[in-house]
């Protein structure tokens, strides 16, 4: 049986290369310490962004568009057509601007300790809390509850009545539909099926402790989520309990109850 640091690394879990957020998942420590590092991490690599003029916790009364240089407009129109499959793209004067993001009306903002980039919708209904990221081109539906220390990568989705708290997503990760995200980390390319829950407190009291190559680990944490390498999959209604921790490309089926520990690479979860 393998050791517990050969079978917890980060290339585990994620295959991508090593950019700003997988440097704060450190090669040879496990994954989930990063949990622990999030929210300073947030506060000292990124700048909130949110406009001064933007109201707090209350809805915006009207959409606004953040233009790639930096700058806010007030007054651009707002368009949608095939090409952009339904998701709202600027329109100034007869200039698209792709890389706008749009904060629509409806949306609702806790504080202005909040980083969003460029390409991103916000939706009406969304609440988002800081400290937050919001990378290029990820969308954050309608009724989506972002709590606060969440790193959200590029080209993810947030979607409709899924609630993201003390989470990181990497690039390409989406929770589209009913999701439940708490201290977790989904990676590159994940896919949550619709329903899918990654419950963060166990039953009783204490750390979630985690069985890795037959030995209990504590993890040190009263709460953690999942931890979902690169391409994992999950079907609807699934449910991983605290400390599910799934190797890259990974696949849950639907109705299916994930047990806490460490689960290889491409694993199929029965």
């Amino acid at each position: 049986m393998a050791d517990f640091s050969d079978l917890i690394t980060r290339r585990t879990f994620f295959q991508g290369p090593a950019g700003d957020t997988l440097s704060l998942i450190a090669e040879g420590e496990p994954p989930w310490t990063a949990l622990a590092r999030l929210q300073d991490f947030i506060i000292d690599v990124f700048t909130p962004n949110l406009p001064d003029r933007i109201p707090i916790l209350t809805p915006l009364p009207n959409p606004i568009v953040l233009l790639p240089d930096g700058s806010v407009s007030w007054d651009a129109a707002l368009v949608t057509d095939a090409s952009s499959k339904g998701r709202p793209v600027a329109l100034i004067g007869d200039t698209l601007i792709p890389d706008a993001s749009i904060l629509c009306a409806g949306a609702i903002f806790a504080d202005r300790r909040i980083r969003i980039g460029k390409g991103v919708v916000i939706e009406p209904g969304a609440f988002v809390r800081g400290p937050t990221v919001i990378g290029d081109r990820t969308d954050v539906r309608h009724g989506a509850y972002i709590r606060g220390n969440c790193l959200i990568g590029q080209a993810c989705v947030v979607g409709h009545a899924t609630e993201v708290k003390g989470s990181i997503f990497l690039d390409a990760a989406k929770a589209g539909h009913f999701a439940y995200v708490g201290d977790s980390i989904l990676g590159e390319n994940v896919n949550l099926g619709a329903g899918t829950k990654l419950a963060n407190l166990r039953f009783g009291t204490g750390n979630v402790i985690i069985t890795v190559g037959g030995k209990r680990v504590d993890t040190g944490r009263r709460k953690l989520g999942a931890i979902l390498g690169d391409l994992v999959q999950t079907g609807c209604n699934s449910v991983a309990n605290p400390g599910a921790i799934l190797g890259h490309s990974s696949l849950v089926p639907p109705n299916t109850s994930v047990r806490p520990g460490f689960h290889p690479p491409r694993s199929v979860i029965r």
